[in-house]
């Protein structure tokens, strides 16, 4: 059994759809346990709405909230009866595997490397989320840990990425690419300049150079290296000009009696290639380099990425990608010692 907390109170869509998304995953997957961490009261109330299998999912009681605007350190010090704090807690204490959350960035940041701790050796964790692309999906990191990253930081965001696009999506001797605003090696920001030779001399992954904004959905690369400030910009940009192109297909399909029949005959197709572009369809971002696996979710989740970000905990664990980390990147608890 892979056992998941899940933050029952955060996003703008708890508790109603993160329990919904809790229920579909074990509906799924027998092999999974999930503890809903958040208002006993409140929680149960929802799972009361909804049938499922009782003994795959338990409530675990929370009595506070850490909401989006509050400061992330102040609410981790302060607020440690949260759903945030105690999920994080359970990871830390081997309670559970993985912990999954739609709430606070800053708090589950904040909490991730306060409580759960990162592995001895990784600098920085870095938030890594899959974007879809023509080819398939490549990995965005970073995407908002990191704002303000140095050159070994990114190093490292290439090696961690390296490793999860290899063992959790089979991607074998995955592309490693920096963004940048040319192909060309001199082109880019100090950051950039001085990252470049570091990747290009790294034995351990498959670098393919710089890779330009308009390339990434094309699926050039299948680790998109960056700092947070960066990827978190290429990330909204992404899922706006997505929404905003469905909306506009949408709209123009319904603007005269033909254009109404010709979207009925190309419905199944275009629902289909429109499904691979849904960012819901692959779940949350994992926060890597920690000693336990946390993964954050879209603060407007449903039901749906909810569920896939509690099923991919599944592939994390059996592949032991924290082993991995720390046996590439960091230090073994020998050397610790």
């Amino acid at each position: 059994m892979i056992k998941v907390a899940v933050d029952a109170m955060g996003g703008d869509n708890a508790p109603a759809e993160i329990v919904k998304g809790a229920i579909d995953a074990v509906t799924q997957r027998p092999d999974i346990k999930v503890y809903l961490v958040g208002q006993q009261d409140v929680v149960k109330e929802e799972l009361a709405k909804n049938s499922y299998a009782g003994s795959q999912i338990e409530v675990v009681h929370a009595d506070e909230v850490i909401e989006t605007a509050e400061p992330p350190v102040m609410a981790i010090r302060k607020k440690k009866q949260s759903s945030i704090v105690i999920g994080m807690n359970m990871v830390k204490h081997q309670e559970a595997d993985a912990f999954v959350s739609a709430g606070s960035s800053g708090a589950i940041l904040v909490g991730g490397q306060v409580i759960v701790g990162r592995i001895k050796g990784v600098e920085r964790p870095p938030l890594a989320p899959l974007i879809p692309t023509e080819k398939g999906v490549s990995l965005l990191i970073d995407c908002g840990a990191n704002v303000d990253a140095r050159a070994s930081h990114l190093v490292q965001f290439a090696k961690m990425g390296s490793i999860y696009m290899e063992n959790v999506m089979g991607v074998k001797n995955p592309k490693v690419a920096i963004v940048n605003i040319g192909a060309e090696e001199e082109k880019g920001n100090a950051l950039v300049k001085e990252t470049f030779p570091l990747l290009k001399n790294c034995p351990d992954i498959n670098f393919v150079g710089s890779i330009e904004a308009r390339e990434i959905p094309h699926g050039e690369a299948d680790v998109i290296v960056c700092e947070a400030f960066v990827g978190n910009v290429i990330l909204k940009l992404y899922e706006g000009v997505g929404a905003t192109l469905i909306s506009k297909v949408k709209q123009g399909m319904m603007t005269s009696l033909r254009s109404k029949i010709g979207a009925l005959l190309v419905k199944p197709a275009l629902k289909k290639t429109l499904k691979s572009f849904d960012a819901s369809e692959y779940g949350g971002a994992p926060l890597l380099g920690l000693n336990g696996l946390v993964v954050k979710t879209h603060g407007s989740s449903k039901a749906k990425e909810v569920s896939t970000s509690i099923i991919q905990c599944v592939t994390f664990k059996e592949q032991q990608i924290n082993e991995k980390i720390r046996k590439n990147i960091g230090i073994s608890p020998m050397e610790e010692e």
